[in-house]
């Protein structure tokens, strides 16, 4: 009997120095490279890239041809002829109208909602301007300005020639309808 005290107080204080935590050292085969430094580019050759426009609530916009937009600073520059819906004969209509992207910002927040746009379909058959009556954040109001200038549309008709006319335009930003593959 006290073999067997004596024998399993051993093996209980004994244990700790043989357990293994079941982690092993990695051995160190080869010496660590040094950091190799990049060449910085000098301030003359870095071509700095204008910010990104934000949309912001009651400003105009127009569309640029590199799928961009840009904000229209002198408000008193247009010189086109606007009819509103009651001096039209006939009123544009639009024929195709995209629908835009969601954003991974807008996606990863849980942003949800509409984009109210008024939009000036102009003459010409092209997006004169676009102005944001309700915007969301996360890149949503830009993703909806970029597709409201993608609006293919017939011009108004005054006095039978083409004019321009204000429209709006609602965008609808659903989590549900938004695919994970997407950007």
């Amino acid at each position: 009997m006290k073999f067997g005290i004596l024998f399993s107080a051993i093996l209980i204080f004994s244990s700790p120095a043989y357990s293994q935590s079941g982690r092993r050292a990695k051995a160190i085969t080869s010496p660590v490279p040094a950091p190799i430094e990049e060449a910085t580019p000098s301030p003359k050759t870095a071509q700095r890239e204008p910010p990104p426009v934000t949309a912001e609530k009651n400003q105009d916009y127009r569309c640029t041809d590199d799928d961009g937009l840009a904000r229209i600073l002198d408000a008193g520059a247009a010189t086109e002829k606007i009819v509103s819906s009651q001096e039209a004969d006939k009123l544009a209509q639009i024929t195709k109208k995209p629908q835009p992207d969601y954003t991974r910002e807008a996606r990863r927040n849980g942003i949800q909602g509409f984009v109210a746009l008024k939009v000036l379909l102009a003459a010409d058959g092209k997006v004169s301007r676009v102005r944001v009556r309700k915007g969301l954040s996360g890149g949503l109001s830009e993703n909806a300005i970029k597709a409201a200038c993608k609006i293919q549309f017939k011009p108004a008709m005054k006095d039978g020639q083409p004019a321009s006319m204000w429209m709006i335009a609602e965008y609808a930003f659903r989590l549900a309808d938004s695919s994970i593959f997407r950007p």
